[in-house]
């Protein structure tokens, strides 16, 4: 009787197992949008949708506001002793950048680099979306190939990161066969692209918006490369439009789905070896200071994902307060370690000149709180039922990780390749953080040309 009872139990186990490990790898299937919805303000309207040249020229009336704001603001808070970065921007580094920015930065040069590139709007689902759209110059003799690449962007970022990246994608390199046109977005409610009227702008509706945007332009097919958000907004393209994607890079790869993280907290705590390789367990574990890491550093998420409005009045009415929020990520987001040093560590990887470029567009668009909206329209009931994490990318879409050792979190290859199915290319780097287009762009971009010729010579480049 014993045996048929512990038979039975262990029966009774095995499918209460499986019935759990079934439930956890349940691949949803992605949800269809359709292409008529309406963003803008009101009912439906027929919209033009010409592509129209844009140039940033910013209003005497807003720089004038700007000047009188950071002239009446009240006198920073004093840092407690010896804490440097540890409870959030030291507001010691943050006046020696407030100092230049008053003093030094000058608005009409800046204005004048980020106009260096050519820029157009045109309207896609009643919204005005703004991008900058870079063609290369080759000799039609030369015989190299001019591809169609996507940038994306993220959070708190702006197209002002591709800028220095822009020349080494659009010229041609020495020993390449291939050259980029280069179209980045500014996503909606980001920047000069207008932001959603109503509410579920979430990023599947961002990757539809500019599968648009690349169709209008007249590519069908095209490469797509992002971190952050940019680097979801891809992956995502991946899903919605596998036969519009020729190749997705990515410089922020995770894979976030039921088994992953089961065996992240499973085995990446108890037998990590089985999961990574040796390179690869310092940049995870232990998993328990991993975890209190990330939550030390995502209290802006939890803010953004719940009452995004709040937060957004009070940094769209302080030009010194959105200073601060932004440049805190920029701090802890490019190394954890520049919390321990007191400039804060970034003058090492920026000028403050292209950190106050990124800072001013938020200002001059008044954007900060919509682009905060996109984390309440990610994080919620209604996107997670989707379950968006849980499916894997099309095995037909070759996909490239970037791994920069600095990024604030890392994922083993093995859990990775449970997210991305074609997974042609991971290279990892010792230098290099969340913003690797902002810190090094001729590393990142020469990882978007050796993935993207593999995928050319697999088609015969």
């Amino acid at each position: 009787m014993g045996i048929i009872v512990k038979g039975i139990f262990g029966l009774a186990v095995g499918l209460l197992g499986y019935w759990f490990y079934a439930k956890l790898s349940a691949v949803p299937e992605f949800p269809v949008y359709p292409e008529d919805t309406w963003w803008g303000k009101g009912d439906p309207i027929k919209g033009n949708t010409d592509i129209k040249p844009f140039e940033i020229d910013v209003s005497t009336e807003i720089l004038d506001d700007l000047k009188h704001r950071l002239d009446i603001a009240l006198p920073l808070q004093p840092p407690l002793e010896g804490v440097k970065q540890h409870y959030g921007m030291n507001s010691n580094l943050l006046q020696k950048i407030i100092d230049h920015w008053t003093t030094k930065y000058n608005w009409t040069e800046r204005q004048s680099f980020l106009n260096q590139y050519p820029q157009y709007t045109t309207m896609i689902q009643g919204l005005n979306i703004h991008f900058l759209h870079v063609k290369p110059q080759v000799d039609k003799a030369s015989n190299i190939k001019i591809l169609p690449l996507m940038l994306l962007h993220g959070w708190p970022g702006s197209v002002r990161e591709f800028y220095e990246m822009i020349p080494f994608l659009t010229q041609p390199q020495n020993g390449r066969r291939a050259v980029f046109e280069v179209i980045i977005p500014s996503m909606p409610g980001y920047g000069f692209s207008d932001a959603a009227a109503k509410s579920g702008m979430n990023p599947a509706r961002m990757a539809q918006i500019f599968k648009i945007l690349m169709h209008r332009l007249g590519h069908d097919k095209f490469y797509v490369q992002g971190g952050d958000w940019g680097s979801i907004i891809a992956t995502i393209q991946t899903h919605l439009y596998p036969d519009s994607i020729l190749g997705a890079h990515l410089n922020f790869c995770t894979c976030k789905s039921n088994i992953c993280l089961l065996k992240l907290l499973l085995l990446g705590t108890t037998f990590p070896s089985l999961i990574a390789t040796k390179e690869e367990i310092p940049l995870f574990t232990p998993v328990s200071s991993i975890f209190a890491d990330l939550i030390l550093e995502s209290g802006y998420l939890h803010i953004q994902a719940t009452k995004p409005d709040t937060v957004g009045t009070a940094l769209r009415e302080s030009p010194i307060g959105l200073a601060a929020y932004i440049l805190e990520k920029f701090v802890t987001w490019t190394n954890l370690q520049w919390k321990d040093l007191e400039d804060g560590g970034l003058s090492r990887k920026y000028t403050y000149d292209k950190l106050l470029d990124n800072i001013m567009i938020y200002w001059v668009t008044r954007s900060i709180t919509t682009s905060q909206r996109l984390y309440a329209e990610m994080f919620n009931k209604e996107m997670y039922l989707k379950g968006f994490d849980n499916i894997p990318t099309p095995s037909k879409v070759p996909i490239a990780c970037a791994r920069f050792e600095n990024e604030p979190a890392h994922q083993p290859e093995s859990l990775l390749r449970l997210k991305y199915s074609n997974l042609q290319q991971l290279n990892n780097y010792k230098d290099g953080g969340h913003y690797p287009a902002f810190e090094l762009p001729e590393v990142l971009a020469n990882d978007v040309y050796a993935f993207i010729e593999k995928i050319e010579i697999q088609g015969f480049l």
